[in-house]
Formats: structure tokens, C-alpha cells, sequence
């Protein structure tokens, strides 16, 4: 939706939201002077596959394979999904099967066959078409007793085991704000791009106990928030 405002037009102030580097996608000339109609806030999700990685082994210790799943249709996020988790993975001495999905029917597919392959845990990559899918990944996992862990606290409050990422209603918050000032007559030229950096990491201790885990100590005690 955004690049379909930048192609519309060039004078009609757009705020935006977007995971990665607007910079990099040609949304703007910099993050500190945008230089034309469009601002906005770009929050991190891909940078923190890693840590999500880690958070989740650190959960299921006894994992040593891991599925990941990602959308192939969002190429570039998958891409730098994959660059991440294959690091991440490696420095863990973890091994990560992918599992490509863009269709509800996929996503069936792809469970069907961690239902025969019985992976030790799942890692949900970062994509809108996911999210928008959330209760069916959260049921399917929790059908199969799979440890999942995903991109934002939507898919947690959907029954999903777990998610460490950017607070997204912070960064909403944010969007508005910069709404109200350019309503007010600030400039999107003007007014830098606001790297959002408020994480948080969100933890299903009902799925948890459906899965037969136990949530070590240290993890709670760094938990924002803990959904029973």
C-alpha cells in the first residue's frame, strides 16, 4: 500500500509503517531528512530473527531441528528471514528445515508434513499474510504439539506459544502522532523517520502447559508479558 501512494503521487503528504529499511526500499532519501511527501515509522521485525531464535530454543532446550516457515510471495522478507535464522541457527548448533506457504491450503500442507516429520519446534517468519492467518497457525500447532514461535503478540493472544518483536500498537501510536503534526502543517520532509525500538517479548503460559513445557524461571522474569 505504501509504494502504491508513492506512485500516486508526490505531493499528498503519506505517513507509513514499514518493517524494513524505507531507505533501502526507496521510500525516502534518508532516515533524518526524507525529502519528499512520505515519513514515517519503520519498525524492526526481520533484524530480530535471531533473537527470536534464541528465545525459543531457549524455551524448548532439547530442539535440535527446527521448521521454518516463511511466505515465498514476500520475497525480500523472506530472504533476509532465512539470511538471519540460518546465522542464528548455526551458532546454536541447530539444524532448520524451510517450509514455504502463501495459501491457506499451503499452510495445511506444510503441517501435514511436520506432522510426519516431527520437527522439535517451528519458527514463523515475519509476513502480513501470516499474521492475518494467526488462529489457524496457533490451532494447527497446538493440534500437533508443536512449539511455535512468531513475529507479534497477535498471534500469541490467538493461542500461539510465543513472539519477541517491535510493540506494534507503540508504533501505531507513533503513526498517528506523526498524522497529527503534518494535519497541523509540519512538512513529511521535514519530519524524520522514527526507527521504533520498543520490544517486547510475549509468552502463552496456557499453550505452554498444553505443549508440556515449563517455562524456565529466567525467560518469565524477562517476559513483558505473560498471557495465562
Amino acid at each position: 500500500m505504501t509504494f502504491a501512494a508513492k506512485a500516486a503521487t508526490t505531493t499528498i503528504p503519506t505517513v507509513f509503517i514499514v518493517a524494513q529499511d524505507p531507505v533501502g526500499l526507496g521510500l525516502v532519501a534518508s532516515l533524518a531528512r526524507p525529502g519528499g511527501n512520505l515519513t514515517g515509522i519503520n519498525f524492526y521485525s526481520q533484524e530480530l530473527a535471531a533473537k527470536r531464535l534464541e528465545l525459543l530454543h531457549e524455551l524448548v532446550p532439547v530442539a535440535t531441528r527446527v521448521a521454518v516457515l516463511v511466505n515465498p510471495d514476500n520475497a525480500r522478507i523472506t530472504e533476509i528471514t532465512l539470511k538471519d535464522a540460518d546465522t542464528a541457527a548455526r551458532a546454536m548448533g541447530l539444524q532448520i528445515q524451510v517450509f514455504n506457504a502463501s495459501t491457506n491450503r499451503e499452510i495445511e500442507g506444510v503441517f501435514a508434513t511436520l506432522t510426519r516429520e516431527r520437527p522439535d519446534a517451528l519458527f514463523v517468519g515475519n509476513d502480513g499474510f501470516f499474521n492475518s492467518r494467526r488462529v489457524q497457525l496457533a490451532t494447527l500447532a497446538a493440534r500437533d504439539k508443536i512449539p511455535a514461535a512468531y513475529s507479534n503478540r497477535d498471534h500469541v493472544e490467538a493461542g500461539g506459544l510465543m513472539t519477541y518483536g517491535t510493540e506494534i500498537a507503540d508504533a501505531y501510536r507513533q503513526v498517528g502522532a506523526y498524522a497529527g503534526r503534518i494535519l497541523k502543517g509540519a512538512k513529511p520532509a521535514a519530519l524524520p523517520v522514527v526507527q521504533s525500538s520498543k520490544l517486547e517479548l510475549v509468552i502463552n503460559a496456557q499453550t505452554a502447559r498444553l505443549l508440556g513445557l515449563t517455562v524456565p524461571p529466567t525467560l518469565l522474569a524477562r517476559a513483558d508479558e505473560v498471557i495465562e
